[in-house]
């Protein structure tokens, strides 16, 4: 018999107001994370912000894509690190995040690897969920390097 895979999934996140402007964000067996507002809208800077956290979540999304991409072209992975920068703009009077721009930073373990990362970098974007559920610009600049030459 052929297995079938769902088309459709949930995901849950409970959020409780703690008092001032932060919250816990929970989800069943989980640790909690303490959430609030950015300095930039009178919170706190040492807590995560919603906005941080859809950065985060791009930049997570696009690390995990390329990693099953990588993984189909067998690629030999000596490395991965990232960060992305989202930016916040008002537009017609609301604000929205209006582009992330995502930098990896891919260790291969030589040289004939370099290829089929860049070909599975290349799908990264239109195969990440996350990226297809915003309306902000995602520009992604990989960079890659062989293990032996990043020492």
């Amino acid at each position: 018999m052929a297995k079938t895979t769902p088309k459709s999934f949930h995901f849950r996140a409970k959020t409780t107001w703690g008092g001032a402007r932060r919250g816990m964000l929970s989800a069943a067996g989980k640790p909690d994370v303490v959430v609030g507002s950015p300095p930039e809208f009178r919170g706190d800077p040492d807590i995560w912000a919603p906005e941080e956290m859809l950065v985060a979540a791009l930049n997570t999304c696009m690390m995990l894509t390329f990693l099953t991409l990588a993984q189909h072209r067998s690629v030999g992975l000596a490395g991965y690190e990232s960060e992305a920068d989202g930016l916040l703009e008002n537009v017609d009077g609301k604000f929205r995040i209006t582009q992330i721009t995502v930098r990896p930073r891919v260790t291969l373990a030589s040289e004939a690897d370099r290829l089929p990362a860049k070909e599975a970098m290349e799908r990264v974007e239109a195969q990440c969920f996350i990226a297809n559920s915003i309306t902000a610009k995602v520009t992604l600049e990989p960079e890659f390097t062989i293990a032996a030459a990043a020492r």
